[in-house]
């Protein structure tokens, strides 16, 4: 079972690296089994939490929301729960953080969302609803009993100015109660690094957990990059691309360099690993397997 402190933040600055799964909710009765297998087969490797984020342009909300609180009740997993701004009144974003505090869920991960458009559309305002992550921080704060966290965009945000003014955002929001950081995928840990470096020379020491999604699927894994307005590397693309058409070969390569990216995070001090299952569980355990067969993650 996880460590017992009810505050994740104080697990992220403990010796031991955190490893945590995230899962998305799935669109139909069929899909949400396989997603219960999967967090079954997980579970035994004791992460420090797992999360469910909301569908794309805030859908999902309903399942999302249910899924959580039955990890909390269910199983023995520390469960952090995703909320969203998009297409939301304040009203109705305080009532789902009302639901997570009866189901006990005391972790949320506060986002602005994605637009119904996608990543790359105009954001929306919604009718007495609020239009940045920092006002649903400030929201939970109000609330009280939140331990909040946010995300992080180790190339930056596809809307910010810069990465130095997107990095300038996620100290603002640490200053107005965020805790702990989760990051968007990415494939180099110097861009990993370079975020943490911009974040510290702000004064600020929030923990940047960063944000793992092995190449399963050369495709989807490609379009989910570019929706995010992370960078496929020249030297990935160049290990990649010769082998696409060969799935078992992508996978496998994959997932070395999903497994060498976590060694070069943790050895360089990144606090965890935040693994983006994509509800599958296969490839999650193998490379975890891998580094704990090295000692780098515990038993």
């Amino acid at each position: 079972m996880v460590d017992p402190d009810p505050s994740l933040a104080a697990h992220l600055r403990a010796e031991h690296p955190s490893f945590s799964f995230e899962f998305f909710p799935p669109k139909d009765d069929e899909g949400e089994e396989v997603l219960w297998r999967t967090i079954s087969e997980l579970e035994p490797l004791d992460p420090t939490f797992v999360s469910v984020t909301y569908g794309a342009g805030g859908t999902s909300q309903e399942r999302t929301v249910r899924i959580t609180a039955r990890i909390a009740e269910q199983t023995q997993m520390r469960a952090v729960g995703h909320l969203t701004l998009v297409a939301q009144s304040k009203g109705e974003i305080e009532s789902v953080l009302k639901h997570y505090a009866a189901a006990g869920i005391d972790h949320v991960l506060a986002l602005r969302g994605d637009p119904k458009g996608g990543p790359r559309a105009v954001w929306e305002p919604t009718l007495d609803g609020m239009d940045h992550a920092i006002d649903l921080v400030e929201l939970a704060g109000d609330l009280g009993g939140f331990c909040v966290g946010v995300a992080a965009f180790p190339e930056g945000h596809p809307d910010a100015e810069s990465i130095q003014a997107d990095a300038d955002v996620l100290v603002a929001k640490a200053n107005a109660g965020a805790e702990y950081a989760i990051t968007q995928l990415f494939f180099r840990p110097s861009d990993y690094f370079s975020l943490v470096d911009r974040v510290q020379a702000l004064g600020c020491d929030i923990p940047i957990i960063p944000g793992i999604m092995p190449i399963l699927n050369f495709a989807q894994v490609a379009r989910m990059a570019e929706l995010s307005g992370a960078d496929l590397p020249r030297e990935v693309l160049d290990q990649i691309e010769p082998i696409a058409d060969d799935k078992a070969a992508v996978r496998a390569k994959g997932i070395e360099l999903a497994t060498q990216l976590c060694r070069d995070l943790l050895a360089d001090g990144a606090p965890g690993l935040h693994f983006i299952t994509l509800n599958r569980s296969k490839a999650t355990r193998e490379i975890f397997e891998t580094l704990q067969a090295e000692g780098r993650v515990r038993d």
